[in-house]
C-alpha cells in the first residue's frame, strides 16, 4: 500500500507542476495570442463581484 501511495503522490506533484508551468507559459509568456480576444467573453479579465451582488439584491 505504501508503494501505491508514493506513486499517487508523485503523480499528483507532477500534475501540479505541469499545471503551474503551462499556466505561466500560456498566460504570462503570451504563447497563444489568439486566446487574448476570448478572455472578455469568458468573464475572467475583470472583477464582476459587484454586478453579481446587484443581481441578487434585486430579486
Amino acid at each position: 500500500m505504501k508503494t501505491a501511495e508514493r506513486v499517487l503522490i508523485k503523480i499528483i506533484l507532477i500534475q501540479l507542476f505541469l499545471l503551474l508551468f503551462f499556466q505561466v507559459v500560456i498566460h504570462k509568456l503570451n504563447v497563444f495570442p489568439e486566446l487574448n480576444p476570448l478572455t472578455p467573453y469568458e468573464g475572467v479579465n475583470k472583477n464582476t463581484y459587484t454586478e453579481i451582488l446587484e443581481v441578487f439584491s434585486k430579486q
